[in-house]
């Protein structure tokens, strides 16, 4: 009872840090904006047509993105730690993100030279359907491996060494792309949260939403599957009807994520860790909302640092904020569990 309470206790502080962070966010950018203004605007009562615009469609859309990226890519990544069993796997460790990276690469630095490519809508609308398609590419072939494999371990590998052969080809047609081509590419994988228009959270909200909602039907198979597929089997549980749900699950979920925002790194990786740490539970009942709203305030502190440095007239990529935020926790996780042994 007292734990429980405790789990309330912390449920109900990441949602208030989380809110006080997006509150602040919409306060601060290249331009900042007094916070009368934004609760007029808030409440629909501000006649200042600039910090309306500036407000609904900028700030507000960027917020709903830092909160869904963050949800989508912790929860992916607690999928894969535990269908896999092991503390260092993220939401990427299928080769997802190479697939997107792939598809994007192809249509950046490929298609120029082959005489295609005019007007940024094109370039926008394109970029996010090659990743989309890069990801789906990846996840069919590894649901038919996983069907045909028995061993997770043996589809970790592999999904592993997709990535490399991957990375190579990327590799290649960065080398023989235009200088402009790489350029923009380059920006691509750094990652960006203020891209997405409130055009594309209507695709991007449900898409993730789904993918939550998959997890959260795989929760229980998920709590099985830490005792390993053996004993889930004399469980009664279809393993692979389980494997299925988690895969489809993190393929939209990272897949989407990628697809809009471009690849960012660590947050799925260190979020759940965080999750353990401060909830002290290995039930995943309480381990996927714990994730998914550390994931939503860490995304949101990663947007509000990219802010308060905007303001003082200079750009950070993303993955540069989610690296350094990542990275300690990672190191202290391994550390940890080295001195376990």
């Amino acid at each position: 009872m007292q734990r429980n309470r405790l789990h309330i206790l912390l449920f109900v502080l990441l949602a208030v840090l989380s809110l006080a962070a997006a509150f602040i966010d919409l306060l601060l950018g290249t331009t900042s904006i007094p916070l009368n203004e934004v609760w007029a605007v808030i409440m629909g009562d501000s006649e200042n047509a600039n910090y309306i615009k500036i407000i609904t469609e900028l700030r507000l859309p960027k917020i709903i993105v830092a909160v869904l990226a963050g949800m989508a890519l912790s929860a992916s990544g607690l999928q894969m730690q535990t269908m896999f069993r092991n503390p260092l796997a993220g939401p990427y460790v299928l080769g997802i993100n190479s697939g997107a990276s792939l598809g994007v690469a192809l249509f950046m630095l490929a298609l120029p030279m082959l005489g295609g490519l005019s007007g940024t809508m094109f370039m926008r609308l394109g970029i996010t359907g090659v990743a989309w398609i890069g990801s789906a590419a990846i996840l069919l072939l590894i649901m038919a491996l996983s069907r045909k494999i028995k061993s997770v371990s043996t589809i970790l590998i592999i999904g592993m060494m997709l990535s490399s052969a991957i990375s190579a080809i990327v590799g290649v047609l960065q080398y023989v792309g235009s200088e402009e081509s790489l350029k923009a590419f380059v920006v691509w994988t750094m990652g960006s949260l203020s891209t997405v228009t409130m055009a594309d959270i209507s695709i991007f909200a449900p898409v993730i939403l789904i993918g939550l909602l998959l997890g959260i039907v795989a929760i229980k198979s998920l709590n099985i599957l830490l005792l390993g597929e053996g004993y889930a089997r004399t469980m009664g549980l279809n393993v692979r009807r389980s494997r299925t749900i988690i895969f489809l699950s993190t393929t939209l979920l990272a897949g989407t994520v990628t697809a809009f925002c471009g690849p960012i790194g660590f947050i799925g990786l260190a979020m759940p860790h965080l999750a353990r740490m401060t909830f002290r539970t290995a039930d995943h009942r309480v381990l996927m909302p714990a994730t998914i709203l550390w994931g939503a305030l860490s995304m949101l502190l990663c947007s509000l640092i990219t802010d308060i440095v905007a303001h003082h007239s200079m750009i950070i990529p993303v993955n540069t904020i989610t690296a350094l935020l990542g990275v300690p926790i990672i190191i202290f996780v391994v550390i940890r569990n080295r001195n376990r042994q």
